[in-house]
């Protein structure tokens, strides 16, 4: 999810490809990372008035897992992202938060802090086999000006006149098309689809030179996750369609078989090629994504800019961690990322987060971060 979020070289790793992508758009699959975002970043709407602290609110100490928490880490993701909350209460705490962070705090100064300034509400889980945790990343690829036997895939500029909410053509017929678009540039087309997946990520040219590749529109169809029919398919085990393995699938079956899989998938994303400036990109709340302290959200049900505590034990997937848990920002969002106790956690860019991302897929437990009164 990078930049409407990203938001999904990953992750934006998701990807949290293509059947947790599913996980992101329809009932999870079999193991599948998460489209991340992909409008442009967009900022929460006016001053939001926060709702009255709930009775089943509790002290932060009474989180699982609070007292092994990062505070410093914690309090510093906090500060970085939360401008995005706009309500009256919660900009009061941000300030103060801000400038603490400026004086160099310790970590016992920073775990004070917010055991002073927050309570926590669990939020309930109305689909219990929907709360779940995926990841994304931002995906780094090889690019090439030319295209050559590997990089024959196009990445296309955004069509001239295109407005949010346009239906275009599909995946596979806007490919047979492309010439009929701008080219910004050439990619194997296994990563091409990943970028796509995440919505964002960074190109290195044959020449050294490195840009960001950033949303710049889609076609209007939805997204489809392929995880799941490649299993049922028996292209890959059923517990093993992590992003690694369908990306290794996709390389090892490159030309019409893997373009055959991949349109499954109708949805196809445009991107506009800026500098690399070497952070991390910006999700929709319009601030860079600190790896590993942001998520994805609903924002159906979130505000941008909330703190939240996430815990997510028992992954399900070849080679993925046991659990995650800590203070996360929401700070993007993604078209897979639906309903309360969901999240797309942002890990961070380049292969290794790619790889660890493409095995997230946790069971999760959500607490809102509400100020004090």
């Amino acid at each position: 999810m990078i930049g409407t979020a990203l938001g999904r070289m990953r992750v934006i790793a998701l990807i949290g490809a293509l059947g947790a992508l599913s996980a992101c758009a329809s009932t999870p699959g079999p193991s599948q990372p998460t489209e991340p975002v992909t409008p442009p970043p967009v900022v929460t709407p006016g001053p939001v008035t926060p709702p009255p602290v709930p009775a089943s609110a509790v002290s932060l100490s009474q989180l699982p897992g609070w007292g092994d928490e990062d505070h410093l880490t914690a309090l510093t993701a906090y500060a970085t992202g939360c401008s995005a909350d706009r309500a009256a209460g919660s900009q009061a705490v941000c300030a103060q938060a801000r400038s603490m962070v400026a004086g160099r705090p310790s970590p016992s100064d920073a775990r004070a802090f917010l055991e002073a300034h927050f309570l926590a509400v669990e939020v309930a889980a109305p689909e219990p086999s929907r709360a779940l945790l995926t990841s994304y990343f931002a995906p780094e690829y090889e690019a090439r000006r030319q295209p050559d036997a590997d990089h024959d895939a196009p990445v296309l500029a955004r069509p001239a006149g295109w407005q949010r909410g346009d239906r275009l053509a599909d995946r596979a017929t806007i490919e047979a098309n492309a010439s009929a678009y701008e080219i910004l540039g050439w990619m194997r087309a296994e990563d091409l689809f990943f970028l796509q997946i995440q919505g964002s990520g960074y190109l290195t040219f044959a020449d050294g030179s490195r840009v960001r590749a950033a949303y710049a529109a889609d076609n209007g169809h939805p997204f489809v996750g392929i995880a799941r029919p490649m299993a049922e398919q028996g292209l890959l085990p059923a517990n093993g369609t992590s992003g690694d393995a369908i990306r290794g699938w996709l390389a090892a079956h490159r030309g019409p078989e893997a373009r055959a899989v991949m349109a499954l998938n109708p949805r196809y994303i445009f991107f506009r090629l800026d500098p690399d400036d070497g952070g991390h990109p910006a999700g929709a709340a319009g601030i860079p994504l600190p790896a590993r302290r942001a998520i994805a959200v609903d924002p159906a049900f979130w505000t941008y800019g909330e703190p939240v505590w996430i815990e997510a034990d028992g992954g399900n997937l070849r080679g993925a961690r046991a659990s995650y848990r800590g203070l996360v920002m929401a700070l993007d969002t993604g078209s897979a990322i639906r309903g309360p106790v969901r999240a797309d956690l942002y890990v961070g860019r380049g292969d290794a987060a790619g790889a660890e991302a493409g095995a997230v897929r946790h069971p999760l437990r959500m607490w809102r971060l509400v100020p004090r009164p």
